[in-house]
């Protein structure tokens, strides 16, 4: 009876990862003021590294060479992923940022097609972009969209490095493991920033409540999902983060878009869903 009262529906599961998600990210972007976004990032990194080293137990000695050289570059860029997104939604509205970072796993989807449908797709997420850029809103900060774009970058090459992993290594050991040389690769900047010196209990347990909705919690809906869901259906309901980025940001932190801004989220999230349906299975 216990295990049916928490058999979450798999649709559920991944709409409560994603709200999990943006949940944290909220919960981030309100503690920069006291500690920074680096400060903020390594909290998180950091205490999600525990977690998950304590939960999964990752043999090292065991990890063969071939595994090195593909689980130290997962880690890597998942660290700086998570860092360079911090310092984007510092400077402009979480669900501008989430929607300019999807673009990085839209193009993971379609690059090296050759079909119409997909290049629409890509003029639509296009759109989308220059939607968002500084010459159609002068508040949105350049910078700031940078950050956005380039974690969007990283993101795709964290896709890609996580496809190539998960070949040759068990999940729990190969994201635990990563989010141990992610943490090792953002503490220094937490500690550079000096924000970590400015740690209170307070401000710790929103640091751990951050890695729990941000990580653990996720990370575990979304491995129910993933062993009950089509891939496809999967990916849809993904499409539909930047969309939850904007809902939560205006909940949590009262971040307003304006009309342009709107209609970028709509663009991303039209173009995420209709590749993912158009696409080769």
């Amino acid at each position: 009876m216990k295990n049916k009262q928490f058999n979450i529906p798999p649709v559920y599961a991944v709409l409560l990862s994603i709200i999990s998600v943006q949940c944290g990210a909220a919960i981030a972007k309100s503690l920069f003021p006291a500690i920074g976004a680096a400060g903020t990032a390594s909290i998180r990194i950091g205490i999600s590294a525990i977690i998950l080293l304590l939960a999964y137990r990752p043999n090292l000695r065991a990890i063969t060479p071939n595994q090195w050289k593909i689980v130290i570059p997962y880690g890597l860029v998942l660290g700086a992923m998570n860092l360079i997104f911090y310092l984007a939604i510092e400077r402009i509205p979480i669900g501008l940022a989430v929607t300019l970072e999807f673009i990085g796993p839209l193009l993971v989807a379609i690059i090296g097609s050759k079909r119409l449908v997909d290049y629409c797709w890509v003029f639509l997420a296009a759109t989308g972009i220059v939607l968002i850029a500084p010459w159609t809103n002068d508040r949105v900060d350049t910078l700031g969209v940078f950050f956005a774009l380039l974690a969007g970058a990283l993101w795709a090459a964290y896709i890609v490095l996580g496809g190539k992993i998960s070949q040759i290594m068990n999940d729990g050991q190969a994201v635990s493991t990563g989010m141990l040389f992610a943490a090792i690769l953002i503490l220094p900047f937490g500690f550079y920033e000096n924000g970590l010196a400015n740690l209170t209990p307070k401000l710790f347990g929103m640091g751990a409540a951050l890695a729990l909705l941000s990580s653990a919690i996720p990370f575990t809906l979304e491995m129910k999902a993933l062993g009950e869901l089509p891939p496809r259906t999967f990916s849809i309901l993904m499409s539909l983060e930047p969309a939850a980025a904007s809902i939560c940001a205006f909940i949590f932190l009262q971040e307003y878009l304006n009309f342009y801004e709107i209609l970028a989220v709509g663009c991303v999230v039209i173009a995420s869903v209709g590749s993912t349906l158009t696409a080769k299975r």
